[in-house]
């Protein structure tokens, strides 16, 4: 095995913008295959495009990190009281990148925060209550399009 022993990437996190609707559905499709592959797949490629695009850019403040400013490699979105999206490459899991992340986002946030998360992802759950959320509610599944039960949490 060749490991990389070169400095990493610079990464910046930035506003997102509308030119980053395909990265970011596909950031998020394949961050979900990866650490979820018991999820089942309930869009197309195109169909999350679309909704990055028409839904999550326009109605949330979504954030980037990026490196070389137009590679997407992390994606925050968050609305008041809410943290809606929250994924990281696969190669950059483990770098602090999720943590940076969540910071910008809970900086513009007042109050609790919440937060949705599947409940099979154990994963998820750690970095979440390894920041100061707690679970508050869980479901059978039935209010989501996966039908894959979750977990609410609420920040500190």
């Amino acid at each position: 095995m060749v490991r990389n022993t070169g400095p990493r990437p610079t990464v910046t996190v930035r506003d997102a913008r509308q030119a980053d609707a395909r990265p970011i559905a596909e950031l998020i499709k394949q961050a979900k295959a990866d650490a979820m592959p018991w999820l089942p797949v309930v869009h197309s490629l195109e169909e999350d495009v679309a909704w990055v695009s028409a839904v999550l850019l326009p109605e949330h403040r979504v954030r980037v990190a990026a490196v070389r400013s137009d590679h997407i490699v992390g994606v925050v979105a968050a609305r008041p009281g809410w943290i809606d999206q929250l994924y990281v490459a696969t190669p950059h899991r483990r770098s602090g990148l999720g943590s940076v992340l969540l910071a910008d986002a809970l900086d513009e946030q007042r109050g609790a925060v919440r937060l949705w998360v599947f409940a099979r992802n154990a994963a998820a759950r750690h970095f979440y209550e390894s920041r100061g959320f707690h679970a508050v509610r869980t479901t059978d599944g039935h209010d989501n399009e996966e039908q894959e039960p979750d977990v609410l949490y609420v920040s500190d």
